[in-house]
């Protein structure tokens, strides 16, 4: 997307961004990210720094937990904050730690306007250029593959947070897995809606930081083990 097409779009769109303990970087990702998206709603969960209070100053919105309740939780108060108080058009759940990147969400929202489709989901595997170590990447190829059996929908990358949800999708959302096993839980509620949907290509950067920060291995494991016995 150039640097003016999409502009009346994300006028429409707020950003939601589960945080929790990222005063390292939060105010340098709000920042860059603003200048493409004006609105920014980020829910603290129960931070124990200043990630709050440092968003807050860049510019964002902030909603509060006063403990921490898991990033499944921070997602659905974000949803339902944006669905109650504004007339967005489109929602897209953004990581809090530089991960994501801008032009990855506009293209997005692009494909969803051209398209007509209600969601649209990330996938680092469809851009050619994964960064994650090879077991990382077997796990979530695994949880995909299973994710698509289940659903019925053809996923290649079914634990991305980047994804974009048009207000019709947004409202099929109402997660009840606050930790991470919360992102098999919208697939398969999006996947229940019946509504039009896509994967697009995005990146993925992976730093040193964000690395410290990420799902464990073990983690990743346990979410397809439950994936696969049917417990999520």
């Amino acid at each position: 997307m150039d640097g003016t097409k999409g502009l009346g779009v994300t006028a429409e769109t707020w950003l939601v961004v589960p945080l929790y303990n990222e005063a390292t970087v939060i105010a340098g990702v709000i920042g860059s990210t603003l200048r493409r998206f004006p609105n920014i709603v980020c829910v603290d969960d129960g931070s124990s720094d200043h990630s709050a209070d440092l968003a807050e100053a860049a510019g964002a919105t902030v909603v509060r937990h006063p403990i921490n309740l898991g990033q499944g939780a921070a997602l659905q108060t974000g949803i339902d904050w944006v669905l109650r108080y504004t007339d967005a058009r489109y929602l897209v759940t953004f990581d809090a730690d530089g991960q994501h990147r801008v032009s990855d969400a506009l293209a997005m929202i692009e494909r969803a306007e051209a398209e007509d489709l209600s969601f649209v989901l990330g996938s680092r595997f469809l851009a050619g250029n994964v960064q994650a170590g090879l077991l990382k990447r077997i796990v979530l190829t695994s949880v995909a593959k299973v994710s698509s059996i289940k659903t019925g929908m053809r996923l290649t990358d079914a634990h991305n947070g980047l994804r974009v949800l048009r207000r019709d999708a947004a409202e099929a959302i109402n997660l009840t897995q606050n930790r991470m096993a919360h992102a098999s839980q919208i697939i398969d509620q999006l996947a229940a809606s019946g509504l039009r949907w896509a994967e697009h290509p995005v990146t993925i950067d992976y730093t040193d930081y964000s690395r410290s920060k990420g799902q464990s291995l073990l983690n990743g494991i346990n979410i397809l083990t439950d994936r696969f016995f049917g417990r999520v």
